[in-house]
């Protein structure tokens, strides 16, 4: 299992408690937007680097173009892999296992701190 598999197990879990209806696609948003802040963060450092070598890839449109369309993609692949019996085979291993203790406000903080890398990174450039 994967780190992000840990992730949402913990946010399921924690969730299926307080609101059981919704728990899935809160855990299935945090995960993608993790996975997108982690990855405007590695576009802000690579856009960063190919600037300072003065290397021309694309325009900061097509760039954010190119963001918008891999997040919306990330977001429907987490969406179809923890939606049905993966999720379930998951969730069975998951139980094999002792339960995550983190809590659940600072997981929340994680993007956010990550976001704000972003932004200072890109201002730094």
């Amino acid at each position: 299992m994967t780190t992000f598999d840990n992730l949402f197990f913990h946010f399921f879990q924690y969730y299926k408690s307080k609101k059981s209806k919704k728990a899935n696609e809160i855990a299935t948003f945090y995960v993608s937007f993790l996975q997108s802040s982690l990855l405007l963060l590695l576009g802000v450092f690579f856009a960063g680097f190919f600037r300072q070598m003065h290397v021309q890839t694309m325009s900061a449109t097509k760039a954010w173009v190119l963001f918008a369309l891999v997040v919306i993609f990330l977001y429907f692949k987490n969406w179809m892999y923890y939606g049905g019996r993966k999720r379930k085979v998951l969730n069975v291993k998951m139980l094999k296992n002792k339960k995550l203790e983190y809590n659940i406000w600072v997981l929340w903080f994680v993007p956010v701190v990550v976001l704000g890398l972003a932004f200072v990174l890109s201002k730094a450039i």
